[in-house]
């Protein structure tokens, strides 16, 4: 398959400008591309990652990719699919929040590729610079308010007599399509990608590049990632994923792809991830025949945390994961240990419990609610259902002590294959 078809069996593929005309000059060879990420926060969600691997896709395939990250249309805030005003973010707050976002995009592209480099830029590079007179003069002119008002992102907006739109967020659509034609002009710039709310955006800048300089351009945008439920991803909505590891650890970001709704998993490996069509199409077989198994969920688990956080940090979270299934405890950082014991009950004890001589398993056993009784638990010990630590612990007369901590306060107690609790020394 070409990139096109890669693209559009992969369900990426929701707008083009001309399909045949794109494919053609794609064929033709190398073109240079970009999409934009606006810092309204101080990360990217998983949402953005549907912008980011496109960007990566086209440069997989030869073409030169830019990621915008925008300085100056942060300031503004897109109203593409909102259905109330931005909160106006502060300058220092814009600059915190385009580095951090800087970060994350080198992360996914490649900078030092000697053929088609990705090429980061910051559009407040070129607006700081245009007065607003000249701005009204040399872009504002060309837009027709009749046309704004039929873009689907003003026109939806204008339908809700409570929320409305500010004059500030009416004006967006001249700063990106002043963006398009700015990199049209200095990086031969043919083709912009985006979110289908950013469809009326990309066309507007396919215009005013058309009477500006006579050129042609191309626009081509995604589907929104949506969960089972058809909400999408975002940083306003509930329940965001962030890619910062501060706001959301690679923890519990590889477990939001684990337990992904299972009528989204397949849709969810073509869309994010770069594994070939023939591999995708085996995961779905697989999932299809057992999705008990997980096999797809696990792929997707694995290839997005390593993508986002690094394999280090994939592998890691994949042994965290395994844990809970009785897996090995040796070499897990004490923050991926926290994570787990968010999962399982707790129990707290004081120093002096284990210090000394220790405590009884049996006796611990019972306090932590794992046994009901001291006979039972030496029941359990006997018939091999006890482990300490994930490790099995036979003998009744087993004690307990600091030694066995791991981080010097914490221990994983364990009753047959699934009920766990962890004991944690407080004070």
């Amino acid at each position: 398959m070409n990139l096109l078809e890669d693209l559009k069996w992969r369900g990426l593929v929701a707008d083009c400008t001309d399909e045949a005309e794109l494919g053609q000059r794609l064929a033709a060879g190398p073109v240079t591309l970009y999409c934009g990420f606006d810092p309204t926060a101080d990360s990217l969600h998983v949402g953005h990652l549907m912008g980011q691997l496109m960007l990566r896709r086209f440069q997989l395939a030869g073409h030169r990719p830019i990621p915008l990250a925008g300085g100056a249309t942060g300031q503004i805030g897109d109203p593409s699919g909102k259905s109330a005003e931005r909160q106006l973010l502060t300058r220092a707050q814009l600059e915190e929040n385009v580095g951090c976002i800087k970060r994350q995009l080198q992360r996914i592209l490649d900078f030092e590729s000697g053929m088609n480099p990705a090429q980061l830029v910051d559009n407040a590079a070129w607006t700081a610079q245009v007065s607003y007179l000249d701005f009204l003069r040399d872009v504002g002119k060309h837009f027709s308010v009749n046309v704004m008002l039929a873009k689907e992102s003003v026109r939806a907006r204008l339908e809700d007599r409570e929320a409305g739109i500010s004059y500030t967020e009416f004006s967006y659509m001249l700063l990106q399509a002043y963006d398009f034609l700015h990199l049209r002009q200095t990086l031969q710039c043919e083709l912009q990608v985006g979110g289908s709310d950013q469809w009326g955006n990309i066309t507007a800048g396919i215009d005013l590049i058309r009477k500006k300089t006579g050129l042609g351009a191309y626009g081509l945008t995604f589907p929104l990632l949506t969960k089972a439920d058809g909400t999408k991803f975002g940083k306003t909505e509930s329940g965001a994923v962030w890619l910062d590891p501060r706001k959301t650890s690679p923890y519990r970001f590889y477990q939001f792809f684990i337990q992904a709704d299972d009528s989204m998993v397949v849709s969810y490996l073509k869309r994010l991830t770069l594994l070939p069509r023939e591999e995708i199409e085996a995961l779905a077989e697989a999932h299809a025949g057992k999705p008990e198994a997980r096999p797809a969920h696990r792929a997707l688990a694995r290839f997005v945390t390593e993508l986002v956080h690094g394999r280090e940090a994939m592998l890691e979270v994949v042994r965290a994961s395994e844990i809970l299934f009785g897996g090995d405890l040796a070499g897990i950082s004490e923050a991926t240990f926290r994570e787990i014991v968010g999962e399982v009950p707790t129990r707290e004890v004081a120093p002096a419990d284990l210090s000394g001589q220790g405590k009884s398993l049996v006796g611990l056993l019972v306090e932590a609610g794992l046994c009901p009784s001291k006979g039972q638990a030496r029941k359990d010990i006997e018939g091999g259902g006890i482990y300490v630590n994930n490790v099995r612990a036979g003998d009744v007369g087993r004690v307990v002590g600091g030694g066995d901590l791991l981080f010097g306060k914490h221990l994983l107690l364990r009753k047959g294959k699934r009920n766990y609790v962890v004991v944690t020394v407080v004070g």
